[in-house]
C-alpha cells in the first residue's frame, strides 16, 4: 500500500480509529471501587524509586535542598496532565491507553508516537527500578558486589555506559519476565500491603529528619565544604557542588530538577485503568488522581526535606541516599529497616510498571503498526509471549549496561511527550463532531458550511475570517473540528519555539535582548490569537463524562509546561531519545503505514 501522492500520504498519517469500543472490550464488571480504593492504587503505583533513589540523585547533582520546589513544579505539571487523563478515562471507557486516546483523537502517526514512547517509558522505568533494587540490595550487604564488578569490568566499559555491568538488575528483570510469561498477574493485595508499609516508613523518615535534621544544612557556605575537605578550592570552583544555600544551583537547577522529578510522579494513570470498576467515575477518577498526586507530593517533598536536613546535600549518597543518611546520623538499625522497605516498595513498583508493557506492544501489533508476530498469544498461559520476551530482553539489556541517571532522564522525557499528546488529544477531541453521524451527514454539513455565497475572492476571504471568529453552528462540525486540529497543531509549534527560547536563552531574554524580546512578544501575540480562535469554536455538549475545566487554556498550559520541561533535558538525553524515535519511525514508515488495520478499513 504505497503513497501515490503527498495528499494520500497525509491522509494515511491522520486516519483514526472509531470511538466505539472493540468487541473484546465490552465486558461488564461490577462497580465497587470508591475514591479511597483508587487512591491506594494510585499511591501504590506512584511511590517507589523516585522517593528512595531519585531524591538523592537530584538533590546531590541538580537542585540541592531546593528539590522540594522541583517536586512542587513537577506536581503542578502532573495535575494538569492528570485532569486530561481523567477526561479521556471517563469518556472512552473501553481503554486507558494514551496510544488509543491519540489514535481516536488525532490520528495514526501521533498514536504511533504515543505508543512507541509509552513502550520507552515502561521499558526504561523497568530497567531503572531494577537497577535501584540492585543498588539497595548491594548497599544492604556492604556494597561488595558492586565493588567486585567494578574492579573486574570498569576498564572495559566506555564512558557513555555504566561503570560496570549490573548483573543483579539483569537477573531481577529476567525473573519478572519469566513470571509474566508463565501467566503471573498483578496483585492488588500485594500493592495494598506494600503501600501501607511504604507510607508508614516514609512517615518515620520524615519525622526522623525533623528530629535529627539541622537547618544549617539549608544555609551551607564555602567554609562548610572546605572544613570537611581541607585543601579544596571551594564550592564555587568545584562545578557540580553549586554555590551553597537552599538554592545552590539557582532557578535553572530547580527547573531541571522538576523535569527529572516528573519521573517520580508517573503512575497516577493506573487509576484510569479502573474506570469500569469505579463508583461514579465522573467524580471519583479526577478526585482520585488529584489526591494521589497531592499525597505523593507531600511524601516526596517531606522525604527531600528530611534528607537534606539530615545530610549536607553534597554528601548525599547517590545510589542509596536514605539508608546512608541514617548511617550518617548514627541510626544503624533504622538504616536496615529503610533498606528492606525500599526493596519491598521497588518490588511492588516493578510489577505495576512492567506488566502493562506487553499489552501496549500487543495492541500496536494487533493494529498493524508493529510486527504482527508481537501480538501472538501462548495458548497454555494466554499471555502475549513475544511481546513479553522482547520487552523483557530490552529492559534487561538496559538495566545491565546503562547508567541509572540516563534511564531516569529517558523515562521522564518519554512520559512528558506522552502526556503532552494526551493533552493535545483532549483539546482536539472536545471540538470534534459526534462520530455517530454517518459519513454522508458529515459531508452534507461540511458542504453546507463550505458553499460560498459570493464567488469573489475578497468576499470568500472575508467569509473564512468571519467563520473563524463567528462559527455558523452551535455544535461541532467537520469544518470546525478541522479548524481546531490545525490551530492546535500550530499552537504546539509556537509553544515549542517559545519553550526553546525560555530554556536556552532565558538570561539574554530577561536582560532585554531586542531580537529575542521581539520574537517572544510576536510568539505570545500569535499564541493568544490562535487560542481565541479555538475558544470561539463550538464544543461537544455531551454532559455524561468529566470535562477538563477552562478549555482550551488548561490543556495548552499542560502542553507548554511539559514541552518546556523536555527542553531542559541534556543534549545527551535528547540524542538517546532521538535514536529511540528514529528506530520507531523506521518501523512505522517501513512496516506500520502499509500494514495498518485502519488503512485496510479505509480501502
Amino acid at each position: 500500500m504505497r503513497c501515490q501522492d503527498p495528499r494520500q500520504c497525509g491522509q494515511k498519517l491522520i486516519r483514526r480509529q472509531p470511538l466505539e469500543p472493540r468487541e473484546e472490550s465490552e465486558i461488564l464488571v461490577s462497580r465497587h471501587l470508591n475514591i479511597l480504593h483508587l487512591v491506594v492504587l494510585g499511591v501504590g503505583s506512584t511511590l517507589g524509586v523516585g522517593v528512595y533513589i531519585v531524591v538523592g540523585e537530584v538533590a546531590l547533582f541538580v537542585a540541592g535542598p531546593a528539590i522540594i520546589i522541583s517536586f512542587l513544579v513537577a506536581a503542578l505539571s502532573s495535575v494538569l496532565s492528570g485532569l486530561c487523563y481523567a477526561e479521556f478515562g471517563t469518556r472512552i471507557k473501553w481503554t486507558s491507553s494514551a496510544y488509543h486516546y491519540s489514535y481516536i483523537s488525532v490520528g495514526e502517526l501521533w498514536a504511533f508516537i504515543a505508543g512507541w514512547n509509552l513502550i520507552l517509558s515502561y521499558v526504561f522505568a523497568t530497567a531503572s527500578v531494577s537497577k535501584a533494587w540492585s543498588y539497595t540490595f548491594d548497599g544492604l550487604i556492604g556494597n561488595h558486589i558492586s565493588q567486585a564488578l567494578q574492579r573486574a569490568f570498569s576498564q572495559y566499559m566506555p564512558d557513555y555506559l555504566a561503570r560496570y555491568p549490573d548483573f543483579i538488575a539483569l537477573a531481577v528483570v529476567l525473573l519478572l519476565t519469566g513470571a509474566l510469561a508463565l501467566g503471573a498477574r498483578e496483585s492488588l493485595l500485594v500493592t495494598r500491603v506494600f503501600t501501607g508499609i511504604n507510607v508508614l516508613v516514609l512517615i518515620f523518615i520524615i519525622l526522623s529528619g525533623f528530629f535529627k535534621g539541622d537547618l544549617h544544612n539549608w544555609k551551607l557556605t564555602e567554609q562548610d565544604y572546605t572544613s570537611i575537605t581541607p585543601g579544596s578550592g571551594g564550592i564555587s570552583s568545584l562545578g557540580p557542588l553549586g554555590s551553597g544555600g537552599f538554592v545552590p544551583f539557582g532557578l535553572g537547577g530547580i527547573l531541571r530538577g522538576a523535569a527529572i522529578c516528573f519521573y517520580a510522579l508517573v503512575g497516577f494513570d493506573a487509576i484510569v485503568t479502573k474506570e469500569q470498576e469505579a463508583l461514579n467515575p465522573r467524580r471519583s477518577i479526577p478526585w482520585s488522581i488529584l489526591i494521589t498526586i497531592f499525597i505523593c507530593f507531600l511524601a516526596y517533598s517531606g522525604v527531600s526535606a528530611a534528607l537534606t536536613l539530615m545530610v549536607p546535600y553534597y554528601l548525599i549518597h547517590p545510589e542509596s541516599p536514605l539508608p546512608q543518611a541514617f548511617l550518617y546520623i548514627g541510626w544503624d538499625v533504622a538504616r536496615y529497616v529503610v533498606a528492606v522497605t525500599t526493596l519491598c516498595a521497588l518490588t511492588s513498583r516493578l510489577q505495576s510498571i512492567f506488566f502493562p508493557i506487553p499489552k501496549v506492544i500487543r495492541d500496536m501489533a494487533h493494529d498493524g503498526l508493529l510486527f504482527q508476530k508481537l501480538a501472538s498469544v501462548f495458548a497454555r498461559t494466554r499471555t502475549p509471549i513475544m511481546a513479553i520476551m522482547s520487552s523483557g530482553n530490552i529492559a534487561g539489556l538496559l538495566a545491565l549496561l546503562f547508567k541509572f541517571s540516563d534511564l531516569v532522564d529517558l523515562m521522564s522525557i518519554g512520559n512528558l511527550l506522552v502526556y503532552s499528546l494526551v493533552s493535545f488529544s483532549v483539546l482536539v477531541l472536545r471540538y470534534q463532531p459526534e462520530q455517530t453521524l454517518s459519513k454522508k451527514e458529515q459531508i452534507d454539513i461540511s458542504r453546507h458550511e463550505a458553499s460560498p455565497s459570493e464567488p469573489v475572492p475578497e468576499a470568500r476571504t472575508s467569509r473564512i475570517l468571519k467563520t473563524l471568529w463567528f462559527p455558523t453552528s452551535t455544535i461541532p462540525t467537520l469544518k470546525s473540528g478541522q479548524i481546531v486540529y490545525g490551530c492546535t497543531s500550530l499552537l504546539v509549534l509556537l509553544l515549542t519555539i517559545l519553550s526553546v527560547i525560555l530554556a536556552q536563552w532565558s538570561s539574554q531574554l530577561f536582560s532585554g535582548d531586542p531580537g529575542l524580546t521581539t520574537v517572544t512578544v510576536l510568539l505570545l501575540l500569535l499564541i493568544t490569537g490562535v487560542t481565541v480562535i479555538i475558544w470561539r469554536q463550538p464544543k461537544d455538549p455531551a454532559p455524561e463524562y468529566f470535562k477538563v475545566p477552562a478549555l482550551p487554556v488548561l490543556p495548552l498550559v499542560s502542553i507548554f509546561v511539559n514541552i518546556y520541561l523536555m527542553m531542559l533535558m541534556t543534549p545527551r538525553t535528547w540524542t538517546q531519545f532521538g535514536i529511540w524515535n528514529a528506530i520507531g519511525f523506521l518501523i512505522y514508515f517501513g512496516y506500520g503505514i502499509r500494514h495498518s488495520l485502519a488503512g485496510n478499513n479505509h480501502r
